[in-house]
Formats: C-alpha cells, sequence, structure tokens
C-alpha cells in the first residue's frame, strides 16, 4: 500500500498481519514527521478503504 497525500500532508500506513494492527505515519508537506495514528483490523491486510476514512477522520479532527 502507498502513501495517501491530502492538502500537502503524506500519510504512510504500515501494518502488521501477524499483531492484526498498525499505524498510519502522518507527515507535512515538507517531509516532517507530525505524529503517529495507530488502528487495529481483521483479516490479511486493512482495506483500503478503512485507511481512507481514517485519513478522512484524521484531516477532519484537525481541520486539515
Amino acid at each position: 500500500m502507498g502513501a495517501i497525500e491530502r492538502n500537502g500532508y503524506r500519510f504512510e500506513p504500515e501494518y502488521s498481519v501477524i499483531e492484526q494492527n498498525g499505524a498510519i505515519h502522518v507527515y507535512d508537506n515538507k517531509g516532517k514527521f507530525i505524529e503517529e495514528v495507530k488502528f487495529s483490523f481483521s483479516g490479511n491486510y486493512p482495506e483500503i478503504d478503512q485507511l481512507e476514512q481514517i485519513v478522512a477522520e484524521y484531516c477532519e479532527e484537525k481541520g486539515i
């Protein structure tokens, strides 16, 4: 899965199938790390819709 770009921010997901959890690393438009947003999932990998929803909620919450 590749990075998701929104309003100059980059969201890079990573996950562990064994542990069934992951995180989305948030970077600003200069490539500076801002924070990590943790999540859990079921199945072989997180669904792209789930990742898109996490990013959308983050952007709404932070006013991005």
